[in-house]
Order: C-alpha cells, then sequence, then structure tokens
C-alpha cells in the first residue's frame, strides 16, 4: 500500500485535507514491509513529469522574454502511465494532451510540472478528468519575469507580476475553484533508505559498469559523483524557484497562502528537494562522457527506418525507463521500460514526431500481495522457490499495457535498461518492436532459469547498444595491455558505424554532459 498523502484544492484560505485511497494491483501491503525501497507511484509520476519538462526540443530553447515555461505532464488511467508530453513550439503540455486523448482524459489522473495556464486547465476540467496534480513552483505563466527591464531584480515581489500573470492566476483560481476534478498537490517524503539505494544502484548501473569494464582505468565512483553533483545543481535551480522568499510569494500569488506557512512550506521544499535529488542521480547513472547508443554491426545492413534518434533523446529515454524501475517489486533486480512510436508527421507538442506506445517495470501479477509469491535469486539450489516464473517482466508489462497499436509502417523504440532476455525476445519481434535500445552487460549468459542467449541473434531489428562513441574510442589495447570487455570494434568497423543525427535536434543546457 502507498504511504497515504495529504493534499490540499488549494483555495485561498481553506485546505481541504484528503486521504489517497490504496495503491491497487500491486504487491506493497503496508502490513509486510519489503526487501527493499521503492519510489511510491505519486513520486514516479512527479519525477517522470519533471523529467519530460527537461525533454530535448527541436526548437531553440524558451526566449528569456517569453512568459510562458515549459511544462511536463504525465497521465495516469488506472495507476497506469498512458501518456507522457511536454510544451512545444506551438502546443503547451495540456494542449496536446486534449489533442492527443480527447475524452479519453476522463476520469485519468494528470500530474504537472509545474501549475498549467487557465487556457489548458478549462479544457482539461472539460474533459472530465479525475485529478490534477501539479507541482507549486513557478507556473506555466511565469511569475517570475519582472515587469522591467532590470535583471539586477531578482526577487518576486508583487510589484514585478505582470498583468498576464496575475490575470492567469485570477482565471486559474476561480477555474480551481468551481471544477469537479480534484486539482491539489501531491507530493509525499521518500521511503526510508531509498536515497541511498538508488544512488547505490544508479552507481552500478549496466551503463556505469560498461565504462568500467571498456576502461579499467576510470574512476567511474568520480565520474558518477561529478555528473550527479553538476545535475543536481542544474535540476535545484531549474525547479526549486530560488530562494524560499521567492517561492513563498510566489505560492501567496497562486493563491497557495496554506502552504506558504511552516511547516506546510519547509516540507514542501523539502520533499521536493528530495525527489530533485533522486532525478539527478538517476540521470547521473547514464553519463554522457564520450558515450552513447550505437548501432550494433550486425545490424547494419538492415534497411533504415526512417530519421534516426538523436543522442539526447535516446539518453533521455533511457532515464525515464531507468525512473520507472524504482518501482519494481522485485528484491534483486530492477528494470524499466519504455516504448516509443515515430509517427510520419510531426506533432506540434515538445516530443515531435514521438508517441508513447507504453512503458512498464517488472513486478508479480497484478492483484497480489507481497510474499505471495517466491522471491529468491538463481543463487539459491531450490528451483521451486526462485521468482522466475512469476515475475512480469519490465518489457511485458509495456507491452501489455501499451496505449496505442503498433503500426508496421511506424518505427516502435522499445528503451529498456537490461539487456532483454529470452523469454521477451519472441513477444517483441511478434509485437513489431523495429528498434531496441539497451545494455549488452548480460548478452550471451545463460542463468538456467533465465537466460540472455536470443538477443545478439535477433534478426531484422536495429539494436542499439550503449557505448563509447565511435569518433572517441582509443586503440582497443589499453595502457595496461588489457582488452576492454565491450571494445568488439576493430578500426574500420568503428568508421563504419555512423553516429546517429542530431542536426536537427537543439541540446538542452540541462542533458548535455561535460567531456
Amino acid at each position: 500500500m502507498e504511504e497515504s498523502q495529504i493534499c490540499s484544492r488549494a483555495v485561498p484560505g481553506h485546505t481541504k485535507p484528503c486521504r489517497e485511497t490504496r495503491d491497487g494491483g500491486s504487491q506493497s501491503d503496508s502490513r509486510t514491509r519489503g526487501p527493499g525501497p521503492r519510489l511510491s507511484k505519486v513520486n514516479l509520476f512527479t519525477l517522470l513529469s519533471l523529467w519530460m519538462e527537461l525533454f530535448p526540443q527541436e526548437e531553440a530553447e524558451e526566449d528569456d522574454n517569453d512568459q510562458v515555461r515549459r511544462v511536463g505532464l504525465v497521465v495516469v488511467q488506472d495507476t497506469k502511465v498512458v501518456g507522457l508530453h511536454c510544451s512545444g513550439a506551438e502546443l503547451h503540455a495540456g494542449q496536446a494532451a486534449i489533442i492527443q486523448h480527447g475524452a479519453r482524459l476522463a476520469d485519468c489522473q494528470l500530474f504537472f510540472s509545474r501549475r498549467p495556464c487557465a487556457t489548458c486547465l478549462k479544457m482539461i476540467i472539460n474533459a472530465g478528468v479525475g485529478r490534477i496534480s501539479f507541482w507549486p513552483g513557478d507556473p506555466e505563466i511565469s511569475m517570475l519575469k519582472p515587469a522591467s527591464t532590470n535583471h539586477s531584480n531578482s526577487s518576486s515581489s508583487p510589484q514585478s507580476i505582470t498583468e498576464e500573470a496575475a490575470l492567469d492566476a485570477l482565471a486559474t483560481e476561480k477555474l480551481k475553484s468551481n471544477s469537479r476534478p480534484h486539482i491539489c498537490v501531491l507530493l509525499q517524503p521518500l521511503a526510508p533508505g531509498l536515497a541511498q539505494f538508488v544512488t547505490e544502484t544508479s552507481r552500478d548501473c549496466d551503463f556505469m559498469q560498461t565504462m568500467a569494464d571498456d576502461d579499467p582505468t576510470l574512476n567511474t565512483e568520480e565520474l558518477f559523483n561529478r555528473q550527479r553533483t553538476r545535475h543536481l545543481k542544474d535540476f535545484s535551480r531549474h525547479f526549486l524557484v530560488g530562494s524560499s522568499q521567492q517561492h513563498q510569494e510566489i505560492l501567496t500569488q497562486m493563491g497557495l497562502e496554506n502552504f506558504s506557512m511552516e511547516p506546510y512550506f519547509s516540507n514542501l521544499r523539502n520533499n521536493m528537494r528530495e525527489l530533485v535529488e533522486v532525478l539527478a542521480t538517476v540521470a547521473a547513472g547514464v553519463p554522457r562522457q564520450h558515450y552513447g547508443f550505437y548501432r550494433e554491426q550486425s545490424a547494419t545492413s538492415l534497411p533504415p527506418r526512417h530519421e534516426e534518434m538523436p543522442q539526447e533523446v535516446a539518453c533521455h529515454c533511457i532515464i525515464q525507463a531507468r525512473l520507472l524501475e524504482y518501482r519494481t517489486e522485485d528484491p534483486k533486480v530492477g528494470v524499466g521500460a519504455v516504448i516509443w512510436a515515430k509517427g510520419q508527421l510531426a506533432g506540434c507538442d515538445g516530443t515531435g514526431c514521438l508517441y508513447l506506445v507504453g512503458c512498464g517495470y517488472n513486478a508479480y501479477p497484478a492483484g497480489s500481495q507481497y510474499a505471495e509469491y517466491p522471491q529468491m535469486d538463481n543463487k539459491q539450489e531450490d528451483r521451486q522457490r526462485r521468482k522466475y516464473r512469476y515475475i512480469i517482466h519490465a518489457e511485458q508489462n509495456a507491452l501489455t499495457f501499451r496505449t496505442r497499436d503498433i503500426k508496421p509502417e511506424e518505427s516502435t523504440m522499445l528503451f529498456v535498461t537490461k539487456c532483454p532476455c529470452d523469454e521477451c525476445i519472441p513477444l517483441i519481434r511478434g509485437a513489431g518492436i523495429t528498434h531496441i535500445y539497451t545494455s549488452d552487460q548480460d548478452m550471451g549468459k545463460d542463468k538456467t532459469d533465465i537466460s540472455y542467449l536470443r538477443f545478439s541473434s535477433l534478426k531484422n531489428i536495429h539494436k542499439f547498444i550503449w557505448k563509447r562513441s565511435p569518433s572517441s574510442a582509443p586503440s582497443p589495447h589499453l595502457a595496461n595491455g588489457c582488452i576492454g570487455k565491450h571494445h568488439r570494434q576493430t578500426e574500420h568497423e568503428s568508421n563504419s558505424n555512423k553516429k546517429l543525427c542530431t542536426n536537427s535536434w537543439t541540446t538542452s543546457p540541462l542533458l548535455t554532459d561535460s567531456s
């Protein structure tokens, strides 16, 4: 069962607490604590919305003089993610959700990375959504843009809020007060030990391990800590609204006076700071220092399927999958998967031609209670008590609960945090997946209960493996005379392995790792 939380309709002068219902369909009864911490669904959806706000954009970054902030949005139906959206050059995230889902938004829950504007909110309310949650930082119509051109005045005092922001705040408040959906702020403290667990598993994940195998002299812990510190600084500046005083003034102007008072305000910022730290830690586990997703040599003879995925987008999607893996019910190995399809025409939102097909993490069958099924791994001798015949893999959940059909004429891309096993390969092929982005740490291994032998011989699917950029690959013979495990390319092969096209994409400064 998820932790209970207090949420508020955020009406001026009134706080309406409500107890959240239990998280159905999972082995998470609060009376029986599992062997490891996991993200609550509320925090997972909030993290995904924050990360979607940073989705790499084809268009240039937002103008400093533009008052409209980018927004990330997660659409949830029956506790399943059915939509991942972000603002684009023409459409806001809320408008993009209306265009794609329409009346199917009825009774859905929407998680925004910041409060949506009145234009989006009126349509969302009209669609009959069940609940709207947002992080109460600077809203979509920004209150941080001063009316004057004096950039030295960085305060967000009421006098500096523009007329547009004030009118939007007034309209939004009236829409909230009269709406049928429950509009609230949902944010929970992390489960005990989760922050440390995320740090340990991110530092030793398959992507970091590949880099360590390639270069035994590389101090991966130092690299990870450096990346995490940089991400934490960037994300904190982006989401935490600067100083506490600025944040309190913004909350007051948004009609959220109750959240600007203690102890609610400190709890609000502390809970968000914890989530920002998790996001920075997960992103640090996929460092872009001379690494990315590059095509397997065996797949170069396949006919091209539309434009290849830019590195910035591919890494962003694999971090989506990495966030999902922290909802796992597997006490040993967390796996997350996201499936995106590339349509024929570009939409007007921030994801361009990409449409979410499905996402998932490894878990036991829906409706089961914790410890109802075996949880031992293959290190125990008693095979009857091992988990492998019972657990649903991340790829299987993503395909089972997909939000749209897979179309043969479209590129459909699976991003999964571990090499697909032999049980999933026939499903991936049969579903019509055209591209796989993953690690090959387990490729070729046979662990009796679970094996990874089919992936290397998988035909007619483009495979992109996390590896060193061919343009920066050193000689296969390292200084100590060892050959890296994953350095399997000759110089000729490296030159023929083309780097993914990124010419038409603009890299977000929050996503670019320093070399």
